[in-house]
């Protein structure tokens, strides 16, 4: 028996399509992605768009303040991408020592991070994407504005 015949509750036979496909938790952020793919944007750019997308129309799952992790396939080589926020450039070890601080604190600001996504969003369009980051954000730029 083929995995697709198979009758699991709730499993669905996948999507297959030959123009593109986005899939997100929000049909708008969704949206602006295909409408990135529509406008001649690769992969790559449809995935910032619906991310920066998410930031304003489900901000409490993917905020502008999180981190970013990709892997991108460009057809020869798989390339991965940590874009998760690093330590505050004024962030200075020794002040922490002195502070009796010896391991990343559970709470407080010590634990902060600088956000990484905005920086990943940026790498991944400079050396992936087809289209500039201004254009692939203006859907949700246009959601943040006017709803």
């Amino acid at each position: 028996m083929n995995l697709l015949d198979m009758p699991y509750p709730g499993f669905r036979k996948p999507v297959l399509c030959g123009n593109g496909l986005v899939a997100t938790s929000q049909p708008l952020a969704a949206q602006c992605g295909v409408d990135v793919l529509r406008r001649g944007g690769n992969a790559v750019d449809a995935a910032v768009a619906a991310a920066v997308a998410l930031t304003v129309l489900e901000p409490t799952s993917n905020g502008i303040g999180g981190d970013l992790f990709a892997l991108v396939w460009d057809g020869q080589a798989l390339h991965g991408l940590n874009a998760s926020g690093p330590a505050p450039a004024s962030a200075d070890p020794g002040r922490l020592r002195d502070a009796g601080i010896a391991t990343i604190p559970q709470h407080g600001w010590e634990a902060v991070t600088v956000p990484g996504a905005p920086d990943g969003w940026g790498m991944l369009v400079e050396r992936f994407g087809s289209m500039d980051l201004e254009a692939i954000m203006a859907s949700a730029v246009r959601y943040a504005e006017d709803g």
